[in-house]
């Protein structure tokens, strides 16, 4: 296999605070949450990696006792308008809510990352799964979770309309004439669904990329069926090889099925590696991390991930079995299974999810990191990461130069940027427009 045949992909996932719950307690650990000057030093890496994309999460709450990462964050949108202004080539992937936004808005302001950036936009998709988000919004209770996806499928519908709502050469600013815009290049959407009613046209004009690249990160059936629909990057969380393997052929036979061709759908498993000069060096740097946890915030992040507070059981016993929550059932379900098949208690698993979150995590040397990446992504099980540093910005800067020539060396990733847009390195195809296919 050769990098100019199929690349292994990769992601930066940024939390300001580190992946680890412990992360920032690290004494090289700075903090970059709202830290702009650590964030384009950070976003510098990863470019001079040739990173396919840097992506920024997003929550739509807050409170005190929340993962350091996630207290207080900058608006995705506008922190990524800011670092288009200082990279050249790496992909800028930011999550907005489909449940908490308006298509009109969000459909704006990923056209104008996209101009800005000169086409390297993204949009994660999400549907936001905490029901407490909806004390933030005029919007009534927090939708189910089908429900959830049902608005989904709508809304970004509704963007991609909006999106194609001016042919490639409509501004043909033609002086002589006097016509700036030409009106038959010009579509109203006039939309009218279960959910919306959006009249549009859209008052940006059509993105370089056609469409900014959607990523989708659900895994429960609805999340899936979405990814299949309209995903081109898929964002997921697996612990062993064979069930990254399973999901992607899954999703894969679910792409066909939906008319799309599977070399379109990019499956990028989360993966936090804790890098080491010697194997003993890893394990040392990954046991001092776990041992800077504070139980009380690691109890509440494995309630969020499981939908239901666990503290009134005994942390000595195993995982009891508890219903589905409306929340994250693919994290949930997750969790379960790796705590029943590793025979966890449920201490054992709050430090695990502290570690990444439901995750996985690699430690190890730069060699034994890249091995394990390879092993996943040559056995079919992903067709990159999404690479997920316990603090920043040494692990990460570890990873892009003691990980990454390694891979290099292997063929396994390019050496350099391959195209202009997100779209041209990813190898995806730019939509034609569909109210102006000529």
């Amino acid at each position: 296999m050769n990098a100019t045949d199929r690349p292994m992909r990769l992601g930066l996932f940024l939390q300001g605070a580190g992946h680890h719950v412990a992360g920032w307690r690290h004494p090289e650990a700075e903090f970059g949450g709202e830290n702009l000057g650590l964030i384009q030093r950070i976003a510098a890496t990863a470019e001079a990696g040739h990173f396919d994309m840097l992506f920024l999460a997003d929550g739509l709450t807050t409170s005190a006792d929340a993962h350091p990462s996630f207290v207080a964050r900058l608006e995705p949108v506008a922190l990524l308008s800011a670092l288009a202004m200082g990279t050249r080539h790496i992909g800028l992937a930011a999550t907005m809510s489909t449940t908490y936004t308006e298509p009109f808005h969000l459909a704006r302001a990923f056209a104008s990352l996209d101009h800005l950036s000169g086409g390297r936009a993204a949009w994660n998709a999400v549907t936001t799964s905490y029901a407490r988000s909806s004390a933030n919004f005029m919007r009534g209770a927090h939708p189910s979770h089908d429900d959830r996806y049902a608005i989904a499928e709508e809304f970004i519908d509704v963007v991609r309309g909006l999106w194609d709502s001016f042919a490639d050469d409509a501004f043909v600013k033609d002086k002589a004439r006097g016509v700036y815009v030409e009106p038959g290049r010009v579509h109203t959407l006039n939309h009218q669904g279960r959910f919306f009613t959006v009249g549009g046209p859209l008052n940006v004009s059509r993105p370089p990329q056609g469409h900014p690249v959607i990523i989708q990160s659900g895994s429960s059936g609805p999340g899936q069926r979405l990814a299949a629909r309209v995903g081109e990057i898929i964002f997921t969380a697996q612990q062993t090889e064979a069930e990254g393997r399973a999901f992607r052929e899954g999703l894969h036979a679910q792409v066909r099925e939906a008319g799309r061709d599977p070399d379109h759908v990019m499956v990028l498993p989360g993966v936090c590696p804790v890098i080491g000069g010697t194997e003993a060096e890893a394990k040392a740097l990954y046991a001092q991390l776990q041992g800077g946890i504070d139980p009380a915030a690691a109890i509440l992040l494995l309630n969020d991930r499981l939908g239901h507070d666990i503290s009134g059981y005994d942390l000595d016993g195993p995982l009891p079995d508890l219903p589905q929550s409306d929340q994250l059932q693919s994290r949930a379900r997750l969790l379960t299974d790796l705590a029943r098949r590793e025979n966890l208690t449920l201490r054992e698993l709050y430090y695990l999810v502290a570690g990444a979150r439901g995750h996985r995590i690699v430690w190890g040397t730069p060699e034994q990191v890249a091995d394990a990446l390879e092993e996943w992504f040559r056995g079919g099980a992903a067709d990159g990461f999404n690479i997920m540093p316990p603090f920043f910005p040494t692990q990460f800067e570890r990873f892009v130069g003691d990980v990454v020539p390694i891979l290099r060396r292997r063929g396994l990733v390019r050496g350099e940027y391959t195209g202009a847009t997100l779209r041209e390195n990813l190898g995806l195809p730019r939509p034609p427009n569909r109210f102006f296919p000529g």
